[in-house]
C-alpha cells in the first residue's frame, strides 16, 4: 500500500508538473493572439480613417462599477487625429446575462454616437444567447449610428419591454442585459467624456 501511495503520489506530482509546463509555454502564444484580435476589432469598430494614431499604445483604464459592471479596472482605447480626440473603445460588462458575464466593447465618438460593438467573451447558450456573436448574427449592428436622446431612454431596451431593439426567440435574458450595458456605458462616457479623453495612456497591452 505504501508502494502504490508513493507512485500515485509521484504520478500526481508530474502530472502538476506536465501541466504547469504546458501553461507556461502557452502563456505567451494565448496572449499574442488575445491582443491580435483585440487589434482586428478595434479596426472593424473605430473607422481607420478617422483617427491617425495607434490605438493600442493610447489606452487608459477605467474603474467604475455602477457604469461597467464590474469591480476591476477595464481598459479604454482613445482614438484621435492629428491629436485630437475623435473617438473611444471601451470596454464593459454586462453582469446579468443568462449564464454570467458578458464582454462587450463599444466604440464612441465625440458626439456620444455609437460607431460599432462586439462581443469579446460570453458563456450564453449556443444556438440563443451566442446571436449577440457577429459571426452568429448582425444584431450587435443595431447600436451603430445611435446615440442617447431624451424620451426616456426608450430605444435603450428590447422590444418586450417598450424598446426597439429585438430579442432573440426564447431568449430575452441575454439582448435585454447586452442593451442595458451599452445605455450604461454610452451615459458614463458623456458625463465623463472630458476627463477620460484628456487622460494620459495607463496601461500596458503587449501585441507584438
Amino acid at each position: 500500500m505504501l508502494k502504490n501511495g508513493l507512485l500515485l503520489a509521484l504520478f500526481a506530482m508530474l502530472c502538476t508538473a506536465l501541466v504547469a509546463g504546458v501553461n507556461q509555454f502557452t502563456y505567451d502564444k494565448i496572449k499574442q493572439q488575445e491582443a491580435q484580435e483585440l487589434l482586428r476589432v478595434l479596426h472593424q469598430i473605430v473607422p481607420d480613417n478617422i483617427h491617425d494614431n495607434n490605438l493600442i499604445e493610447h489606452c487608459i483604464l477605467i474603474h467604475n462599477q455602477e457604469a461597467l459592471g464590474t469591480d476591476e479596472p477595464l481598459p479604454a482605447y482613445i482614438a484621435s487625429m492629428a491629436g485630437t480626440p475623435v473617438a473611444i473603445a471601451l470596454e464593459t460588462v454586462a453582469p446579468d446575462g443568462y449564464n454570467g458575464d458578458i464582454k462587450i466593447i463599444i466604440a464612441i465618438d465625440t458626439e456620444n454616437q455609437v460607431l460599432g460593438v462586439r462581443t469579446l467573451s460570453h458563456n450564453e447558450t449556443p444556438g440563443l444567447g451566442d446571436k449577440i456573436e457577429l459571426r452568429k448574427s448582425d444584431w450587435v449592428t443595431s447600436f451603430n449610428g445611435l446615440s442617447l436622446q431624451a424620451d426616456n431612454g426608450k430605444p435603450w431596451a428590447v422590444k418586450k419591454d417598450g424598446g426597439d431593439f429585438d430579442q432573440f426567440t426564447g431568449a430575452t435574458i441575454t439582448p435585454r442585459a447586452y442593451v442595458n450595458a451599452v445605455h450604461k456605458a454610452i451615459s458614463f462616457f458623456k458625463a465623463e467624456q472630458q476627463n477620460l479623453l484628456s487622460r494620459p495612456a495607463n496601461c500596458e497591452v503587449d501585441y507584438d
